[in-house]
């Protein structure tokens, strides 16, 4: 990365400290992850932050499709279609990683 201050990341390149995140950080991982975010990205990322705050752990993606379907007026098939057009390599390896979260380690990935 090459923020000016430099944000410790794990080898597999999920942030250390999730409280170092903010959008340059997001953008920088994004590009490593060969991806530009747009403006569809940034509600699942800010939801994903939220969730973070208020439960101390990244969402599961069942709880960003839920998201999706509350919130966006998608059903479960396509809000998780739309979530993996987003993020092509998975919701792990990609939506946690560029939403700051340290890699979770003990559940299903969708």
């Amino acid at each position: 990365m090459n923020t000016e201050t430099a944000i410790a990341v794990d080898i597999e390149g999920y942030l250390v400290d999730p409280d170092d995140w903010d959008e340059q950080v997001a953008d920088e991982l994004a590009r490593a992850e060969g991806l530009e975010l747009t403006e569809e990205y940034w509600p699942i990322l800010n939801f994903m932050r939220d969730y973070w705050r208020e439960n101390g752990v990244a969402p599961d993606v069942r709880h960003v499709v839920g998201f999706l379907v509350d919130e966006h007026g998608y059903d479960k098939k396509s809000a998780k279609q739309h979530l993996f057009r987003l993020f092509p390599y998975g919701y792990v390896k990609q939506a946690c990683k560029i939403a700051g979260m340290q890699r979770p380690r003990a559940w299903s990935t969708g």
